[in-house]
């Protein structure tokens, strides 16, 4: 039981763990200043649930509860956890549901998750998810078999159409990150997620995160490929 808690409070320390690093890879104005700040984040294993879902894993009614919000406006990691069973019923027994509820759900693993659980998670831009692996969810008021919906979310970067105007890219292009740590890579085909409201952030998955120690990342900027 307390093994299961340790794993949890982790779990969302992860989800919600965001490494802003202060004037460095954002793009520049004409004084030379930084005009936005670049938030790298690491997005651990969670779900996305329909309303539908919400209702059949934690009962008649039941809404999603905010635990805490995320960097993006409007969005949140809630109270609610699921269990994730993959084949051979492999279990990963307190995944987070991330709100608002959206029209299908989704669940959105690293690459060793998934070897944890016997699923070859195909790498996938969120939503889509036609011919992908499926799961069962349980819930405490009950369970839901998904047919399809489990993905590696390909790791993409968010930004406003100011901020993609800056960068000289647009919705859909692709670029890398170039990370500055004692592991320092570069990440290559971030998918370009741009629209009128998003924040600049870019979202990495646990193992890509881990592989380059984000967390003692001195510099990290976006480059043009």
């Amino acid at each position: 039981m307390a093994s299961a808690a340790t794993l949890d409070r982790s779990t969302i320390e992860q989800i919600v763990r965001q490494i802003v690093l202060k004037q460095v890879g954002a793009p520049r104005g004409d004084d030379g200043r930084p005009t936005t700040e670049l938030v790298v984040s690491i997005s651990a294993r969670h779900v996305h649930l329909t309303d539908e879902h919400v209702e059949t894993l934690f009962g008649a009614g039941h809404t999603l509860t905010p635990m805490k919000p995320l960097y993006q406006d409007g969005f949140y990691a809630a109270e609610e956890t699921v269990m994730v069973v993959g084949p051979r019923r492999r279990m990963l027994p307190a995944v987070r549901i991330l709100g608002p509820t959206r029209p299908h759900s989704q669940v959105e693993l690293a690459f060793t998750d998934g070897i944890s659980l016997g699923i070859d998670l195909p790498v996938r831009a969120s939503g889509h998810v036609d011919g992908t692996p499926g799961c069962v969810l349980v819930g405490p008021k009950g369970v839901v078999e998904l047919p399809q919906g489990v993905i590696r979310a390909e790791r993409h970067v968010h930004m406003n159409v100011r901020d993609a105007q800056r960068y000289g890219v647009q919705n859909g292009d692709r670029v890398s990150l170039r990370i500055e740590s004692p592991c320092a890579t570069v990440l290559r085909d971030l998918l370009v997620r741009a629209d009128e409201t998003s924040k600049l952030e870019v979202h990495l998955d646990t193992d890509e995160g881990n592989a380059a120690d984000l967390d003692h990342a001195a510099h990290v900027e976006i480059v043009k490929q």
